[in-house]
């Protein structure tokens, strides 16, 4: 992975991750103290579950241009409107301008994350793309070390608008390494214009996009609308979600259909589960922004650990994998509920966080690698974007939907409003427990790393 023919391409996208994560650690670290500034309490989950809704359309987009066309283009232009996006969000004047840049910088985020999946398929050998998704992982290390701590201090002092703005300029550093780097990616050989099914693909997304966004918009609603119109949207997701995942997603068919639905229910638990963490340190226990990211910073790094060790330790078995990550992340989440409930020590919410990072961080990039195994040159683009729209979408749906729950039952005024968000994440983690034994394709094999 380090040779000199992958050396740069490997430290670019590196760099591209870590500056991804750096911004998800600050972003949650820092929005109680940007939702007082900006006075937009009543945004607060909806600067969450918006950006990952609207990924979806990056996604798919992003998917049929690499199918179609070259995935360096695809991530140079998604890397352009990123850093876009960030900027709208340093220099905006309110809450409402803060968002709109939360929602441009994560549609072009969706389609990084496919681009970024194509070049590695592209690039590297089968048998490095386990190492390669270990090393993103271990990318986080470092935000995670002094990431969230780092924006917490930073929002406390000179603001927290530099955050974003210095990211910026070292994204714009990264890509002058990658861009040179990735002379050698090719497209397929399907140049054809974009059809029908193209344009009906990116349709569903905008569907599944603007139906998660009206579930997060329900959380500030009142009257029978708050509880129906989540129903009602949650359905046309799913309608519309069919098309643009693998055959049998929904129904759990083993193989890659079952990689996608349960990283898609994994992720949803953690990233969901996340946002309610230094809320809940800041909220009820009074901590400071520096000390709530200690948490995040706790799950980011057991999540780098266990990835790197799962890497080490083929011999452990996809399903064992993800049964133990199941496992992992159940305790984390149930021990956030405890703390909820009996109000105890803010150490057994980061104790519990960092079981909940390394669960996820066992299975995670076991999940991209499988699904890799499972395409060929011509479906790379729709099955990255599968795995990502589907994570994406349960992430959002996730985040919703505890908003709305979380309204319901007191918002920050009730530790019980905490306890059911948490609840309901450990639900969803059950689901994946259930779900992880059909990620082999037969019951006696899964395909090689």
């Amino acid at each position: 992975m380090l040779s000199s023919r992958y050396r740069w391409v490997s430290v670019g996208l590196f760099l591209l991750v870590m500056l991804d994560a750096f911004v998800a650690l600050g972003v949650t670290t820092i929005m109680p103290t940007v939702s007082r500034e900006l006075d937009g309490a009543g945004l607060y989950a909806f600067a969450f579950a918006g950006p990952v809704a609207v990924s979806v359309v990056g996604m798919v987009a992003a998917g049929i241009w690499c199918d179609r066309w070259n995935p360096r283009s695809a991530l140079v232009i998604s890397v352009a409107i990123f850093t876009a996006g960030l900027t709208v969000i340093a220099l905006a004047p309110n809450m409402v301008a803060f968002v709109g840049g939360r929602l441009i910088h994560g549609l072009s985020g969706g389609a990084v994350t496919v681009a970024l999946y194509v070049v590695v398929a592209r690039i590297y050998p089968h048998t490095l793309h386990a190492k390669v998704f270990a090393a993103f992982a271990t990318a986080w290390v470092i935000p995670s070390l002094i990431g969230p701590v780092a924006a917490g201090v930073l929002a406390e002092t000179i603001g927290w608008r530099w955050i974003f703005l210095g990211v910026v300029t070292l994204v714009i550093l990264a890509m002058l390494i990658v861009v040179p780097a990735m002379r050698a990616v090719r497209g397929t050989a399907n140049h054809s214009p974009i059809g029908r099914a193209e344009v009906v693909r990116i349709g569903l997304a905008v569907v599944v996009a603007a139906a998660a966004l009206v579930i997060a918009v329900a959380a500030e609603m009142r009257g029978p609308i708050q509880s129906i119109g989540p129903i009602v949207a949650a359905a046309i997701v799913l309608i519309a979600l069919r098309p643009l995942m693998p055959a049998g997603t929904l129904r759990a068919r083993r193989g890659l259909p079952s990689v996608v639905l349960l990283r898609a229910l994994l992720t949803a638990t953690f990233l969901a589960a996340e946002v309610y963490v230094p809320l809940l340190l800041i909220t009820h226990y009074g901590a400071s922004a520096a000390l709530a990211g200690l948490a995040l910073t706790a799950g980011g790094l057991s999540w780098s650990a266990a990835s790197w060790m799962q890497g080490r330790f083929p011999q452990i078995g996809h399903v064992l994998a993800a049964r133990i990550g199941a496992t992992g992340l159940t305790v984390g989440v149930g021990s956030l509920v405890i703390a909820s409930l009996m109000s105890a020590t803010p150490v057994v919410v980061v104790i519990g966080w960092t079981f909940a990072g390394a669960g996820i961080g066992l299975i995670y990039p076991r999940l991209g690698a499988l699904a890799l195994g499972y395409s060929t040159a011509d479906n790379q683009g729709f099955n990255s974007s599968a795995l990502t729209i589907g994570e994406a979408t349960a992430s959002a749906l996730a985040l919703a939907s505890m908003a709305v729950v979380f309204s319901a039952f007191g918002g920050t005024d009730t530790s019980t409003s905490f306890a059911a968000v948490f609840a309901l994440a450990g639900a969803l983690c059950a689901l994946g427990w259930l779900c992880s034994p059909r990620i082999a394709a037969r019951p006696e094999l899964t395909p090689p790393l």
